[in-house]
């Protein structure tokens, strides 16, 4: 049972943060600041995480392209 939840729990790590964890990271601090300002105000805030994909994707797939090459 546990070598199950293991490999749940690794599944789940890898399909998350995948292979950039401050993509991930950045989503995740996204969506948190979404729903405190969200809660705070009742302006529409679902740009947030779009700003922050654009702002962090780039910088991603720089990182990537740079150590593959």
């Amino acid at each position: 049972m546990l070598r199950r939840l293991r490999g749940f729990g690794r599944f789940w790590y890898d399909f998350i943060v995948g292979d950039d964890w401050r993509l991930a990271l950045t989503v995740a601090v996204a969506l948190g600041a979404t729903v405190v300002v969200n809660q705070l105000t009742d302006a529409t805030v679902w740009w947030i995480v779009v700003a922050a994909v654009v702002a962090v994707l780039p910088m991603s797939i720089f990182r990537a392209t740079r150590n593959n090459s």
